[in-house]
């Protein structure tokens, strides 16, 4: 690799040839993945990979004025310290707030680069058109923000909005709720019904423990393989099944953790059961809180259903372990 400082100018305009081509294909590559989520935003990275493409043809035309048609091999890969972008691949699905960060990123580089390279260039024409190149990426985000104003409207930005929330519910809300919800209810019968048989807060522990494992596993790979993602715009398969799994888990955990109280304390068990039943009724209100939220269910039903269905799981536990 070469260092910055020992570029030619013909290499200088060599990189900076081939990072406006990779950064027009990277716009467009946003462009491409945005059309069907949020086609006016996509429309806006089109307009900036072609403003990419005109810078390119400009240092193009130059460095065919001084040095020839022959482009050196250079990338800027090949240079120590130069801007790195992200690989293409790793851009699909990003979050609409997420791509338009990696664009400012991507010109606030790109600024610093043209002017760093102008003030090492000795030719008058080479150096005016680098310095040229600095101060549009350097307004580059204000001139998209004018763009965005005049395409993105206010009520293409509240469609926007709307799709960016469903996408996040699809995507994380739905995944994490499910899990929530197996996780508090499904393991409320046997850790009741291990700590009414025992009245050991130990044994009720891992019994808990296991059970909130057990669950968090067996729900991360269920959400995982029911839906790819492909048709119904819910994201990757493997993320939601993690933050299934993971909340499943917690769920479970949740009302399991007050059963580590010693039990050579003095009423451990009643103690470490009472902490419990506060931590369920919590977690129950905790899930109609976010199904009202984010689910659209009136608050008043959620909580009707839910408490109702972690009372009736939890007295059956507790019916159980009492026989």
């Amino acid at each position: 690799m070469k260092a910055f400082a020992e570029l030619t100018e013909r290499e200088i305009l060599a990189v900076a040839i081939a990072g406006e081509e990779e950064d027009s294909r990277i716009y467009l590559a946003f462009a491409e993945d945005l059309a069907e989520r949020y086609p006016d935003s996509a429309r806006l990275f089109t307009e900036m990979a072609e403003q990419e493409k005109n810078h390119r043809h400009m240092l193009l035309q130059l460095y065919e004025d001084r040095f020839g048609p022959n482009l050196p091999p250079i990338r800027r890969e090949d240079v120590k310290g130069f801007i790195r972008r992200r690989p293409i691949w790793m851009t699909r699905n990003l979050p609409l707030d997420r791509i338009r960060k990696e664009a400012e990123t991507m010109e606030f580089e790109a600024h610093r680069f043209y002017t760093r390279a102008a003030e090492r260039s000795t030719d008058v024409g080479i150096r005016k058109l680098l310095t040229d190149l600095a101060e549009i990426e350097k307004h580059h985000e204000h001139n998209a923000a004018k763009l965005s104003d005049k395409i993105l409207t206010a009520e293409v930005r509240s469609e926007e909005d709307h799709t960016r929330r469903r996408m996040f519910v699809l995507q994380y809300v739905q995944p994490g709720l499910a899990g929530l919800m197996d996780g508090s209810v499904s393991t409320l019968a046997p850790l009741f019904a291990a700590a009414f048989a025992t009245h050991n807060n130990w044994q009720t522990f891992l019994v808990g423990l296991a059970a909130s494992i057990g669950a968090g596993i067996s729900m991360g790979f269920a959400e995982a393989l029911s839906d790819d993602g492909s048709l119904t715009g819910r994201g990757s398969p493997w993320l939601r099944g993690t933050i299934c799994g993971l909340m499943t888990t917690i769920g479970g955990l949740g009302h399991t953790i007050p059963y580590l109280v010693p039990d050579a304390w003095a009423n451990a068990f009643w103690i470490a059961t009472a902490i419990a039943g506060l931590v369920v009724f919590l977690e129950l209100w905790a899930i109609a809180y976010i199904r009202a939220k984010y689910m659209d269910t009136p608050f008043l039903q959620a909580v009707f259903q839910i408490v109702l269905g972690g009372v009736v799981v939890l007295a059956a536990g507790i019916l159980i372990g009492g026989a």
